[in-house]
């Protein structure tokens, strides 16, 4: 359906003065309400349907006690650790520039106001201060990579 004949039906609908008109054609929807003197016109384009892939079925995983007691070892160790943390989503960065030096490395010391990187959003960029005060132990992102919502981002020895 093209526009003119949109146009034409909102003309007829206008004029024969019935209060709503539903059409529906394959991968096309309209709505047209007349009420009073104002128009209301409610156009829908279908999606249209995907044809999903086959999924290939992954050969069964033969389980690994060596990584997992690693993987726990490293946890344990963070644990004592405090974290700082993603407010926002956007893309990580260490520092304010590229000739610029980093907010922060690890062996810096923080306190609670102190910027330890910023992260930009919607081409904002954002300072994001430390919330915790300690010695950088850990950063936990690459510079110049996206970030999500409490993504950790530094690991802070608070004593």
């Amino acid at each position: 359906m093209d526009l003119k004949e949109i146009q034409s039906l909102i003309r007829f609908v206008s004029k024969s003065g019935v209060n709503e008109v539903k059409l529906e054609v394959e991968d096309f929807k309209i709505t047209i309400k007349a009420g009073g003197s104002a128009e209301t016109t409610i156009v829908h384009q279908a999606p249209m349907p995907m044809h999903q892939a086959p999924m290939a079925v992954a050969p069964a995983a033969v389980p690994v006690a060596a990584p997992v007691a690693e993987e726990s070892a490293a946890t344990d160790e963070d644990s004592k650790y405090l974290t700082i943390t993603s407010p926002i989503i956007g893309t990580f960065y260490r520092k304010s520039a590229p000739e610029k030096p980093n907010f922060v490395e690890v062996g810096d010391t923080v306190n609670s106001e102190s910027v330890v990187c910023i992260i930009e959003a919607m081409k904002l960029f954002n300072e994001i201060e430390s919330e915790v005060s300690g010695k950088i132990v850990k950063v936990l992102v690459d510079d110049a990579s996206p970030v999500e919502f409490g993504q950790p981002l530094f690991l802070v020895d608070p004593s």
